[in-house]
């Protein structure tokens, strides 16, 4: 049985696993228009999340909503409430406009942080909102979860042993709180601040773990990933689906979907729902030998700033009452829809452009026709030598932070509490795969989890990095009891 203090991240994992690679289509066909009628779509995505901090009483980790809620004073956590609101208004807001005729689409995307506050404060009220989204018959055709890591790590500063980990908890807790059902239709992806590795060892082991845990396609901001020959990808490219290959140190390769973000991290673009009247512009492109509706996809914070708070309810509302009363060939779609939609015309994922993460042209080039570790290795060093802003700490949604520079006392830590993590557990859950359903592993996973979230890298030095530090010694302590545990057990 679980330990009611501990989120369910972990205990089941072969059957998780063998869960979500079950199973035919995820969406229904589009309900208002047949796909020959179709010129053009946008798909738009909310993510939410808040992080988890050692800030409750006498030190109890607690959601950053509830300190906010307990400190009204600071800063601007009057808002609390406001955020609270958004994350629960989906429940009323698609309903309104399903009863109205209209067919509207939404995509989501909460961390494991977050789902793991509103039950550690007993909101009630958000989760019955949330179940009704993800399992209610009438809803699921115009609601798409999609899938992240638990507590919101950012991909490539994230040890690679932990990348399934954090996919698999997530997978573990949305399947707790709405079913083995709704998870089988989370087929898409968002990875944390679009951060998109282009390390090749580091994508290599983030898209086999997409795969291997049963996604279809990934949501990727566009100046992070170029075409082969290392050209930023055109207009027209970010508005077809590609597929990116990934491609190890070794030689290796694996491929996913990819589904383009558009432009920056404008909150606005979402908030006055810009893709809609974008794709209303838009007609249909050419796609191996046929053509194919465009697709405008953004994401956006769903609770933060002014716009999200209180300008997007109207807009969305607006934007698919007028697509219900035009009868226009523009229609709100969600990633996996298109897809299939897509898939029964024959343009399949096989037909798709090929696209790489950014800056591997570069490299490759420099590593030549017979690629090793090594060889890679000693040709990051070279044009980073030759030049300073190559880098393989990968791209997100914006240019301007790193997640990597100035936090060395963050990712030391972080790495360090991984490899003593896996030292003792890997072997004890090779060798008995229930280990992963006791209290110490999961007491242990829960604070490794945890430190690598990207909140404690984004804020700067002070009370964010205190957080991380104080993470690391409570899960060193954690795993240093587990491994007493679980040897006294042996």
């Amino acid at each position: 049985m679980p330990h009611p203090s501990l989120p369910p991240i972990a205990g089941r994992e072969a059957e998780i696993l063998a869960l979500v690679q079950q199973g035919g289509p995820v969406a229904r066909p589009h309900g208002s228009l047949p796909y020959e009628r179709i010129t053009s779509a946008f798909a738009c995505a909310l993510h939410m999340h808040q992080p988890t901090i050692p800030a409750g009483a006498d030190g109890a980790l607690i959601s950053h909503l509830q300190y906010m809620l307990e400190h009204p004073g600071e800063g601007d956590n009057h808002n609390a409430e406001p955020f609270a609101h958004c994350y629960r208004r989906l429940a009323d807001l698609i309903p309104e406009l399903i009863a109205e005729g209209a067919n509207p689409r939404i995509m989501l995307d909460y961390s494991g942080n977050l789902l793991w506050g509103f039950q550690q404060m007993g909101r009630a009220d958000i989760l019955e909102a949330l179940r009704f989204l993800a399992c209610d018959p009438a809803v699921v055709p115009h609601v798409e979860w999609l899938g992240t890591f638990w507590s919101h790590a950012v991909a490539p500063s994230t040890p690679i042993p932990d990348l399934k980990l954090q996919i698999l908890a997530w997978q573990h807790h949305f399947a707790a709180l709405f079913g083995s059902e709704a998870l089988q239709r989370v087929k898409g992806f968002s990875p944390p601040e679009m951060h998109l590795p282009n390390h090749p060892d580091t994508l290599f082991a983030f898209v086999s773990a997409l795969r291997d845990c049963g996604y279809h396609w990934l949501l990727v901001q566009e100046h992070s990933v170029e075409n082969p020959d290392g050209s930023s990808l055109s207009r027209e490219r970010t508005l077809l689906p590609n597929r990116l290959v990934a491609r190890s140190s070794s030689g290796e390769e694996v491929s996913i979907t990819a589904l383009i973000k558009t432009q920056g991290s404008d909150t606005k673009l979402v908030g006055q729902m810009q893709p809609c009247y974008e794709a209303l512009g838009l007609g249909r492109l050419p796609l191996a030998g046929t053509a194919v509706p465009a697709l405008v996809a953004q994401i956006a914070d769903g609770e933060n700033g002014g716009v999200m708070m209180n300008e997007f309810p109207s807009a969305f509302l607006q934007a698919h009452r007028r697509l219900a009363a035009e009868g226009v060939g523009t229609v709100a779609i969600n990633g996996s829809e298109y897809l299939e939609l897509l898939e029964a015309a024959g343009v399949g994922d096989a037909t798709f452009p090929v696209i790489q993460a950014v800056g591997q042209h570069r490299l490759w080039q420099q590593v030549g026709g017979s690629p090793t570790p090594q060889a890679v290795e000693t040709a990051i060093t070279a044009l980073q030598a030759g030049d300073p802003s190559f880098s393989m700490a990968g791209a997100s949604w914006t240019n301007d932070l790193s997640w990597v520079e100035g936090y060395a006392n963050v990712l030391e830590p972080m790495n360090q509490l991984s490899a003593r993590f896996h030292q003792v557990f890997d072997p004890l859950v090779a060798e008995d795969p229930a280990v992963t359903g006791t209290e110490p592993y999961q007491e242990a996973l829960l604070h490794l989890l945890l430190l690598e979230t990207s909140c404690f890298r984004y804020w700067g030095q002070g009370t964010w990095t205190d957080h991380a530090r104080e993470i690391h010694r409570r899960g060193d302590a954690a795993i240093a009891r587990g491994a007493s545990a679980l040897a006294s057990v042996g």
